[in-house]
């Protein structure tokens, strides 16, 4: 089989959610002619999020998905080479940095800006493994249609396992809230809104031990949980589960590479997305784990656009 023709462009960006978009509309319009490679799931988190009332600019709730779908095709139309591909190694020690993508195409550039984001964390108990799909989720927004007038649960205590909750109780009869601590770390405005809505239950100072379902069909019945005080097991009887525990930024391609936090967060400068090596980028939900918010990452794709544009005007 011939060899894939090497792939060169000034400006490589790693990722397709707000941060490598706008990068992307940013490092067009400088004239750089940038390549984006979209990844696994193009458009990002945003793309399992429905209601977006935060994002500035739409007085009405938009959709995610059509936000990201905005956000490509503005970055597209003022000359941005979209390919769909998804990374599997890079090589960061020498110029031009490399890139090679999964059938084994060959991406150099000049700089390159990262914007892979991160994904939701997992309970990693092998009951989930088994019902994921069947009634365990990472993503009300996604499935919490497919619970209408039943009785579902969510695990966390954030802002994203209390927004789940709430957004549950447009589909479920009965939403219960299972937390390891005795209280929530959510935004106050946010539960304060929680505690008012009469669909939703908390169970405190809970974890969950086990999911129990049918097999045949596969289907989620109920769970174990323990509490962490007394120890005690108890059963709940729910048709569906979701997690929202958090998130892992996806950096393992980076790995020894580029310098990361104790979470494997990539690290940039202080007032700037540039990394440790000169010419390589962070934006977004892969290297802020504070934020975590569409406009933010939206942000530091513009800024990190800018970074690579000075840089490779000086070099």
């Amino acid at each position: 089989m011939s060899e894939k023709p090497t792939k060169h462009t000034k400006v490589l960006i790693i990722g397709s959610g707000p941060a490598g978009y706008t990068a992307a509309v940013y490092a067009a319009r400088a004239m750089l002619k940038p390549m984006l490679v979209a990844g696994m799931q193009p458009g990002g988190q945003l793309t399992i999020t429905t209601d977006v009332e935060n994002y500035p600019g739409f007085a009405d709730v938009i959709q995610g998905p059509w936000l990201m779908e905005q956000m490509r095709e503005q970055a597209k139309a003022v000359g941005t080479d979209l390919v769909e591909d998804h990374i599997q190694s890079v090589n960061l020690k020498s110029k031009p940095f490399e890139a090679i993508g999964d059938g084994g195409q060959k991406y150099t550039a000049d700089s390159v800006i990262i914007s892979t984001g991160a994904q939701a964390r997992w309970l990693n108990i092998e009951s989930e493994e088994k019902f994921k799909g069947f009634g365990v989720s990472a993503c009300a927004t996604c499935d919490g249609f497919f619970f209408k007038d039943k009785t579902v649960a969510v695990v966390g205590g954030g802002n994203a396992a209390v927004e789940e909750a709430m957004f549950l109780t447009k589909f479920a009869s009965k939403v219960q809230l299972i937390h390891r601590r005795d209280e929530l770390r959510a935004e106050k405005l946010l539960q304060k809104k929680l505690m008012e809505n009469k669909k939703i239950e908390i169970i405190w100072d809970s974890v969950v031990e086990e999911v129990i379902g049918d097999d045949e069909p596969k289907n989620v019945k109920g769970l174990k949980i323990k509490n962490v005080n007394t120890n005690e097991m108890s059963e709940l009887k729910i048709d569906g589960l979701f997690i929202a525990i958090g998130h892992d930024p996806a950096t393992s391609l980076f790995k020894d590479q580029l310098e990361m936090d104790n979470t494997g967060y990539l690290i940039t400068k202080s007032d700037s997305t540039e990394t440790n090596v000169p010419g390589v980028y962070a934006a977004g939900d892969v290297k802020d784990k504070i934020f975590r918010q569409a406009v933010t990452a939206a942000g530091m794709g513009c800024m990190a656009a800018l970074e690579a544009e000075k840089y490779l005007a000086s070099n």
